[in-house]
């Protein structure tokens, strides 16, 4: 029963947090957009009114015109959107889904004995950890190098730094999938943070001086549009090692830290070139494609870097005719007793899956095959020890038809 609920907390969970998210990210990257397509007032009357910008949209069968006050508007309007929940919300239905997924059964998802063999309380308080230390680094390199001359460039390597360093530690003390999201959860709650501790605070600030009649420092907005950059190009990133888990080859590779890494790079390139391919069109910039041909050529490079060798396939060789016609359930079984029947047999049944039956595994024999031989997920972290060998076994059988009494 705990694993039907943890599944429907898992799917509802995920649900909300897609959605949030979309609202989130779609409203981030508008405005990235609206900043870089501003244009300055042509209208008299909106330069005497101190309009920074403006821009002229059709959508929806209907024409958009929305005008940029750099400081503040001569009057302030009665009722004032605010953009901040979509972030809050993101933020707590992720790392509800994190909790359920992951720290729940932090033994099982969490915990990678091969890499670090320490308990599961420890690996959740260093997983956590991984959210403050991340934010405090982060946080701290913005507040001593952003106001500094050519502070952007200082930040954003020491930034890239950082996040190579996390995505390096995560990969060697957890479980692949885990590690990749961590990772990107990591990213996100700084992402989260820079909208609750800078960007709302430093607008809260601005309304209550305007308000008070009083001058405007416009510090608050300095801040809030260099956090709220530095989100924009977090976001690819952290939505790459978000679908990761779905693509074991990512972060079952050898070298998965180097992969999340490039990955992660190859996203804040192509996203540098949305953000510029705004102003380009004005003519505030060069083009810039190099950004998005560089983000592309090292993802090609990624991509011929991680082929596999004709050899390294579970296939290769070891589902010959010959070979495929010996295996039959009796052959499979001890494996499965020693390897499955823990999680999927009459004590525990993990995602309604049970497999000490020759009808339960003849019913899951396809899912079986992809778990086990070809995307190599279960056991879930090879958390009791299959070997290549049973693996292949488990191929052959299914090739040579999946039989069972």
């Amino acid at each position: 029963m705990e694993s039907y609920l943890l599944d429907w907390a898992n799917l509802l969970l995920r649900w909300v947090h897609v959605i949030t998210a979309i609202a989130w990210v779609g409203s981030s990257f508008y405005f990235v957009f609206l900043d870089s397509s501003l244009t300055p007032p042509v209208d008299e009357d909106l330069q005497r009114q101190g309009v920074s910008g403006e821009l002229w949209a059709v959508h929806g069968g209907g024409f958009y015109h929305p005008v940029k006050f750099a400081v503040k508007p001569p009057v302030l309007p009665p009722h004032l959107h605010w953009f901040y929940w979509e972030s809050y919300s993101t933020w707590l239905t992720g790392f509800a889904l994190f909790t359920v997924s992951y720290l729940w059964n932090a033994s099982v998802y969490l915990v990678d004995k091969s890499l670090m063999n320490w308990s599961p309380t420890a690996a959740v308080a260093t997983a956590l950890a991984f959210f403050v230390v991340f934010w405090l680094l982060y946080d701290g390199i913005c507040r001593v190098f952003g106001p500094r001359k050519n502070g952007d460039a200082i930040v954003g390597g020491l930034a890239l730094l950082l996040v190579c360093a996390a995505s390096y530690l995560a990969c060697h003390w957890f479980a692949g999938r885990a590690a990749f999201l961590l990772v990107g959860a990591m990213m996100a709650t700084a992402m989260s943070a820079n909208v609750f501790f800078w960007i709302i605070p430093g607008q809260r600030k601005v309304v209550a001086a305007i308000k008070a009649g009083q001058p405007v420092d416009p510090v608050h907005g300095q801040r809030g549009k260099q956090r709220s950059v530095h989100n924009t190009y977090f976001t690819l990133p952290v939505l790459f090692a978000m679908l990761s888990n779905h693509y074991s080859f990512t972060w079952n590779h050898p070298q998965n830290w180097l992969v999340l890494t490039l990955m992660m790079l190859a996203g804040a390139a192509i996203r540098q070139f949305f953000v510029l391919r705004h102003g380009y069109k004005l003519g505030r910039n060069r083009h810039p494609l190099p950004y998005a041909l560089v983000g592309m050529a090292v993802i090609l490079g990624v991509i011929v870097w991680m082929k596999p060798a004709a050899t390294d396939s579970v296939a290769s060789g070891a589902y010959s005719e010959k070979a495929t016609g010996q295996i039959d359930y009796q052959s499979v079984q001890p494996v499965l007793a020693q390897r499955c029947y823990q999680c999927h047999g009459a004590q525990v049944q993990m995602k309604n899956v049970r497999l000490d039956s020759p009808g339960d595994l003849s019913l899951h024999a396809q899912a079986v095959y992809q778990q086990v031989v070809l995307s190599r997920l279960m056991p879930m972290n090879n958390a009791t020890g299959i070997t290549e060998a049973e693996r292949a076994l488990m191929g052959q059988w299914f090739l040579a038809g999946a039989k069972v009494p």
